[in-house]
């Protein structure tokens, strides 16, 4: 499953780390719908609104199907169909819908083959593993490449930022039975946990590898509901690390949420490139935190060895320009 999420980018830099190449070839970077409706966080729970991928068709009849727009909707998907006056009394959970059975289940059928589908945006999202009778928390994103990171210029091709998990939704637009503003939700999709994930939880989102992928869960007018469900499985394309469990409490915002914790002895270790610039991104989240208090860990990416001290990392270099983005810079509690 997918419970929370963390999404700390500002609005214009998830934008630019969204670049793409639409039917023409042409690169293209797609436009915000409300973006004023969307607050960074470290630590998005259900009910709060986050950056979703969805073809501008949606919204314009005559749009390219092959264009993408990012809107910013809240988590848990409501049904057009439902009547009543508030959404809030829905009788169950839809923040997840599993692959399996959506199908089955009106609320996800209904909208699915209507072409509803959406990629849901993230840093990364947090599982908790469950042992002894007590629940650890684990921060799970993207590899991220190993040449340098730079913030770039906005009219730049290519995005060298951090690479966002790009997760399968399902959309569906709610109207207040007696008038008002439409409400815009989604659901993640998820699938059984691949090999690598497995010991930590037994479901995972269905996350889409690669651009190919994207372009063909977005574009529903040129990919079938049939061809497009063949991208729902598991990959074992990630990385992760454990973390505080100061992450259970939703209300905690903080970069702390992130920073990745020691289990077990204290070794010395040699942490992975991906694991690392993780780091990095706390570090310079939290400018007040020297180097030497910064916890080591241990995880499936670690190697024996002793550790370098260097200066900024890959991340640490760009994110530094967030200061010049007051959306990135103080992300609300949600």
């Amino acid at each position: 499953m997918c419970g929370r999420t963390a999404c700390a980018l500002g609005a214009d830099r998830i934008r630019r780390a969204c670049v793409y190449r639409d039917n023409r070839g042409r690169i293209r970077q797609p436009e915000w719908r409300d973006a004023d409706k969307y607050s960074p966080s470290y630590n998005k729970s259900p009910q709060s609104n986050s950056p979703v991928l969805v073809s501008r068709r949606h919204f314009e009849k005559d749009a390219d199907s092959s264009e993408r727009v990012i809107a910013a909707m809240r988590w848990g998907l409501v049904p057009a169909w439902f009547r009543e006056d508030d959404p809030s009394k829905m009788q169950y959970k839809t923040s997840n819908c599993r692959s399996d059975t959506m199908m089955e289940k009106l609320s996800y059928k209904g909208p699915l083959i209507k072409g509803k589908r959406c990629v849901v945006l993230a840093d990364g999202f947090y599982e908790w593993q469950q042992h002894n009778g007590k629940k650890q928390p684990y921060f799970i994103y993207f590899p991220q490449p190993k040449q340098e990171m730079a913030d770039g210029k906005d009219d730049d091709e290519e995005w060298k930022g951090w690479k966002l998990l790009t997760m399968a939704g399902i959309f569906d637009c709610w109207e207040p039975p007696d008038g008002g503003d439409a409400l815009y939700t989604y659901t993640i999709i998820t699938v059984d946990a691949s090999k690598g994930l497995s010991a930590i939880h037994n479901r995972m989102p269905a996350i889409l590898d690669g651009d190919e992928a994207i372009r063909k869960w977005l574009d529903f007018t040129e990919v079938s509901t049939q061809e497009a469900l063949r991208l729902i499985h598991s990959t074992d394309n990630i990385a992760f690390h454990p973390v505080s469990t100061i992450v259970n409490n939703s209300r905690n915002n903080t970069p702390e949420c992130l920073v990745p914790i020691g289990l077990g002895p204290k070794t010395e270790t040699k942490v992975s490139t991906s694991s690392k610039m993780m780091l990095d991104w706390v570090k310079n989240k939290s400018p007040k935190k020297e180097e030497d208090d910064l916890p080591r860990w241990s995880s499936q990416f670690i190697q024996i060895a002793a550790p370098k001290r260097t200066s900024a990392g890959l991340m640490h270099q760009w994110l530094k320009k967030e200061e010049g983005d007051p959306c990135a810079k103080k992300p609300k509690t949600q």
